[in-house]
């Protein structure tokens, strides 16, 4: 089998791995909550399958681009030419939007924040390398969200007169 044909079908995998996790966390979802979680639906299926394809087009796109001479479009990342994929083609049909929205966002959200967490966890040796100021920096960055976003809330109920 070619390279780039193995490579192709390594990402398909991952992908339709990426799938059926989203799809298991959703059902997941409704043996737990029952009548609030969004049911699996034949549309949910469809919503699973656009998900896929659009972002194995932005796998192939990202690789056709890097056979460009352009050094900003060899550059692009990858889930910049998935998001422009999709924006596309949600832009152009109707129907890819009315089936995504048939697949649960936080069962979406789940599994990538799972492989994030994974892909951090394979860089915890260069993480330990790093200086402990690291470590203060990111404390004083967070409470600094934290507090910048409590401060922006009561400042819109303010507003808002709640």
């Amino acid at each position: 089998m070619d390279k780039n044909m193995n490579k192709y079908l390594k990402f398909g995998l991952v992908l339709f791995l990426s799938v059926c996790l989203v799809l298991f966390t959703q059902q997941v979802k409704v043996w737990f909550n029952g009548e609030t979680a969004t049911p699996i639906s034949m549309m949910t299926i469809y919503g699973l399958i656009v998900l896929w394809t659009f972002s194995f087009a932005g796998v192939l796109f990202s690789d056709v681009m890097k056979k460009t001479k352009v050094r900003f479009l060899q550059d692009f990342p990858v889930l910049g030419w998935v998001s422009i994929v999709s924006l596309i083609f949600c832009l152009m049909f109707d129907f890819p939007i009315r089936a995504i929205q048939a697949v649960d966002f936080l069962s979406i959200t789940t599994p990538v924040l799972t492989f994030a967490g994974i892909s951090v966890a394979d860089r915890l040796i260069d993480l330990r390398r790093t200086s402990w100021r690291v470590a203060i920096v990111a404390v004083f960055v967070f409470l600094g969200t934290y507090v910048g976003s409590a401060i922006l809330s009561e400042l819109g109920l303010a507003i808002m007169g709640g």
